[in-house]
């Protein structure tokens, strides 16, 4: 299939620096996801892949060979965009033969081709409808479709579900993942959706501002974000950040004092800090538990019931909010004062530059 290797890869326009100097290694049949707020670079990054942007610096690469100045529909990558772009006068079987009738194939081997992949689509029973006749889901499966038949070296997906309902995009999500390991090839796929990102990555890349912020797995972006962007990024809901100052440290963690005098505990040996360094101190809500001999006091502000579990948004001195994530069994209310107790072991911490002072190890059971 396809490795794609971008080195210090810059794209520029007049008066803006969209992207800068990303260096980033795709490996062959690995399923990628680019992340970010809006305007951060990621469907820039996808499209000067796809060769429908022109790379202003750097070098992009695919299987080694240069690829900066290869028109796109020679670098064997098929995109598949947000909105479907289906011909709404051609049936289902039309629209998914159109780039191989354009290439001459003759019409045995596209008719052979679009049954294979209807069926592997669950698309076989509508091939003779015409795309006002499906469903959402059903058109976004016709463009995937479009560009199996192709048989890419690699798959662009640009926000291919956006479009869709919540429920067909778990749907989706779960299908593009079955696809990537079924055809056994190389997938990018961007979305502003962390939630999507953490379930379908192998790889899941955090873009800010034209920047890489971090590369990683999903639970390693999770577990140990590189800086404070990640931190509050990936995540929902995201992190807890506190400030505070390292007030003691010994041979399993520190002390960290936070701003409105509660005391906390990170553990981790390995914290690259010295007593009175300013720091930023992490708690997910789901590592942060309610009790009354937490050290961080607030006044309960809001409460959410999930089903299967309920969020407690609280207030602190400062009109400073924290979130714990419990179970759906919690009986506080609106108004009700709480105490907090942070789990020493999955806190984290950041320095005042904003990056990770601990990188935690974590395994899979």
């Amino acid at each position: 299939m396809a490795k794609l290797v971008l080195e210090k890869v810059e794209k520029r326009y007049a008066g803006f620096h969209a992207i800068k100097g990303v260096d980033l290694a795709i490996d062959d049949r690995e399923f990628i996801v680019f992340v970010g707020p809006s305007g951060c670079g990621k469907t820039t990054m996808l499209r000067m892949i796809a060769g429908l942007e022109e790379i202003t610096g750097g070098d992009f690469s695919i299987d080694g060979v240069r690829a900066n100045d290869i028109p796109p529909d020679k670098r064997g990558l098929a995109m598949v965009f947000q909105t479907y772009a289906l011909y709404p006068h051609m049936t289902v079987a039309e629209n998914m033969g159109f780039a191989l009738k354009m290439a001459k194939v003759p019409k045995r081997e596209i008719k052979q081709k679009v049954a294979g992949v209807a069926q592997m689509l669950q698309l076989d029973l509508v091939l003779d409808r015409r795309p006002k006749e499906l469903s959402g889901g059903q058109r976004q499966r016709v463009a995937i479709g479009r560009a199996i038949v192709r048989n890419p070296r690699g798959f662009l997906f640009d926000e291919p579900l956006s479009n869709l309902d919540a429920v067909l995009r778990v749907q989706m999500r779960t299908e593009l993942v079955r696809l990537n390991k079924q055809l056994e090839t190389t997938m990018i796929y961007v979305t502003h959706d962390q939630i999507e990102a953490m379930t379908m990555a192998d790889r899941i890349v955090v873009l800010n501002g034209g920047i890489v912020e971090q590369v990683g797995s999903p639970l390693e972006l999770y577990n140990n974000p590189a800086n404070l962007f990640v931190a509050g990024f990936i995540g929902s809901p995201k992190m807890n950040l506190l400030e505070g100052e390292i007030t003691a440290r010994d041979g399993n963690g520190v002390v960290v004092k936070l701003d409105d005098a509660g005391l906390v505990r990170v553990e981790g040996a390995n914290v690259d800090a010295a007593v009175g360094t300013k720091v930023t101190f992490g708690t997910r809500p789901e590592h942060t538990l309610l009790g009354s001999e937490g050290s961080i006091s607030g006044t309960v502000d809001f409460v959410e019931h999930l089903g299967n579990e309920t969020l407690v948004y609280v207030t602190r001195p400062g009109k400073k909010q924290m979130i714990v994530r419990t179970d759906d069994l919690s009986v506080v209310r609106t108004g009700d004062p709480v105490r907090m107790i942070p789990q020493a072991g999955r806190a984290v911490l950041f320095g005042p530059d904003g990056k990770a002072l601990l990188r935690r190890k974590f395994h899979l059971h």
